[in-house]
């Protein structure tokens, strides 16, 4: 998955948790037992994320644990990196309009803000 994807994807992430959030505070979710709530989302934000943005990785039945420890790394690593940034990012969003004392902005409208810059190639560069 290229960068700019992964970028837009951590924030839809975020976007859907807030989502969630806000549903089950307004008791959308009340009633359920606690299993289904986590059914209907609260649970499946983080699972929805590894498994769309992590590579699935192929180990050798005969591999070494190092070969394991190896191939896991080197296919880890880079998209591990590169959620890490992206949430890094977002978090930095946020919090540059929340210390600015900005009201008029919504947490959501500084994420869709920050989805248009990826989309505008702003992020291509850097790690």
């Amino acid at each position: 998955m290229e960068r700019a994807e992964v970028l837009k994807r951590v924030i839809g992430i975020l976007t859907d948790a807030q989502h969630i959030r806000r549903a089950a505070e307004a008791g959308e979710f009340a009633g359920l037992p606690e299993d289904d709530e986590d059914a209907a989302g609260t649970a499946g934000v983080p699972t929805l994320l590894l498994n769309e943005m992590l590579p699935s990785i192929r180990v050798p039945a005969d591999a070494s644990p190092q070969q394991v420890a190896s191939l896991v790394a080197e296919a880890l690593g880079p998209a591990l990196h590169t959620m890490v940034s992206g949430f890094s990012l977002a978090f930095t969003s946020l919090a540059m309009v929340h210390d600015s004392g900005r009201t008029d902005l919504s947490s959501i409208e500084v994420l869709r803000e920050l989805a248009l810059e990826i989309e505008a190639g702003t992020y291509d560069e850097g790690p």
